[in-house]
């Protein structure tokens, strides 16, 4: 029997991680790169991607805005014409905009639709043209939340609940089509991490904190490496048997 630890290797892979300039996205990155992956990093921040890329064994900053029309075709271009192939994909990169419902301009709205949802199903498809074309397959591991699989009431952003439960349910759906391509497409939900943009909305003062670890059966708040091992799983051969799931990673958030 090989090696059971083995399986988690991506070693000779190439990983797209969007949203890599800094936070939970420049963390993935450093965790695909130790798995042994080829890591193309994707976000707006030019500078920080290449400080982040010199870190790295192996990885190429590409300057990105996924709000932007065709960015997302672009980055798998990019990454083709690197790397000549694509074995997985991170689609992390987020935004939000915080405001109660009655008072969110649909420009906003539209804004955290584009960036959340519209994009990971853009960049998802153009890099499963690749995955099926080389012949071998491929893991997309969408970066959810919590916030998609139900209401929070004290937390007002529309946009962003409605992106992340879309993402949740076209998470299904690309797995649910591409299966018998050899393509996984699967998800994490996380709940309350510190964040580059969280950092702000969330974790700023001392009762938002409160009730988030009063909220959570843990009684606690994610630490960033706590989601290191749900995205080798699910990047890698590990999660061979494993498509269209969506794996919380909450503290037992959604159990109660």
């Amino acid at each position: 029997m090989r090696d059971p630890l083995s399986q988690f290797r991506l070693d000779g892979r190439v990983a797209i991680v969007t949203g890599a300039s800094a936070g939970l996205g420049a963390r993935f990155a450093r965790v695909l790169d130790g798995a042994g992956a080829r890591v193309v990093l994707a976000a707006r921040r030019v500078d920080r991607l290449a400080a982040l890329a010199d870190e790295l064994t192996d990885a190429h900053a590409v300057a990105c805005d996924l709000g932007e029309p065709g960015a997302p075709t672009a980055l798998v271009e990019a990454t083709l014409e690197r790397y000549g192939r694509i074995d997985v994909v991170v689609n992390n990169a987020g935004v939000q905009y915080s405001a109660p419902a009655l008072d969110v301009p649909m420009d906003e709205f539209r804004r955290v639709v584009t960036v959340n949802l519209e994009a990971p199903f853009e960049l998802a498809r153009e890099a499963a043209r690749s995955m099926i074309g080389q012949g071998t397959g491929g893991s997309i591991v969408n970066i959810a939340s919590i916030w998609g699989m139900a209401g929070i009431g004290v937390i007002r952003d529309a946009g962003y609940a409605a992106s992340k439960g879309g993402v949740i349910n076209l998470t299904r759906q690309l797995a649910a089509e591409w299966a018998r391509k050899g393509v996984r497409v699967n998800a994490i939900a996380p709940a309350w991490f510190l964040s580059e943009m969280t950092a702000d909305s969330m974790f700023s003062d001392e009762s938002s904190v409160a009730w988030m670890q009063r909220s959570t059966p843990m009684g606690r708040t994610g630490e960033e490496h706590e989601l290191d091992g749900a995205l080798l799983f699910l990047a890698s051969d590990a999660s061979s048997y494993v498509t269209g799931v969506t794996l919380p990673v909450d503290g037992g958030w959604t159990a109660v």
